[in-house]
């Protein structure tokens, strides 16, 4: 079987951020796993414009190549007032054929809530469009002594990928078998 393309997305892209190690760490644990191939995609090595433009910029169409090769992504986000970085909305929304009948799931940060209710608003980005989100993920309080790497977060983590890798052989064989309809 062909191994899974699986993105893993840093979504945020502010100076200081914990988010590039919390990406670096997701996706060295779904590297590890025999079925996937992972490439990180962080949103910092973009230069999207500031406005939309009449035209996609080159910027614009890497980052659309790169959803449209992954068979399923990892979303790295931060919490940021009890939602989702504005970079990473902007750059979802640079694609959106490309994300049809692919699987989702995500590693979220922040204080206390662990970025869940920015997973909750991506969820909702999400499911407009067509894309399969994963019920499982990890959740990361950046006020808790626990290590990135803990045991605890390592099986959260293989949790979440049986269930994205499932979900992303599914999806990419029905994609092949008949076009998805939107």
């Amino acid at each position: 079987m062909q191994p899974l393309h699986i993105a893993v997305i840093i979504g945020s892209t502010r100076q200081g951020r914990v988010g590039d190690a919390i990406g670096r760490w997701a996706a060295e644990i779904a590297g590890g796993r025999a079925d996937v191939e992972v490439e990180l995609v962080d949103l910092a090595d973009y230069e999207f414009p500031a406005s939309y433009p009449d035209q996609p910029t080159a910027a614009m169409r890497r980052f659309v190549g790169r959803v449209a090769w992954a068979d399923g992504f990892v979303v790295v986000t931060p919490e940021y007032n009890r939602s989702f970085p504005a970079s990473l909305k902007q750059a979802i929304d640079f694609a959106y054929d490309e994300w049809h009948a692919k699987p989702a799931a995500f590693v979220s940060y922040g204080y206390r809530s662990e970025g869940v209710y920015a997973v909750e608003q991506l969820r909702t980005v999400f499911t407009e469009l067509h894309v399969m989100t994963m019920r499982n993920g990890v959740g990361v309080n950046l006020l808790d002594d626990e290590p990135l790497d803990s045991e605890q977060r390592r099986r959260a983590a293989t949790t979440m990928l049986d269930q994205l890798t499932w979900w992303a052989v599914a999806l990419r064989d029905a994609r092949h078998a008949h076009p998805y309809v939107s």
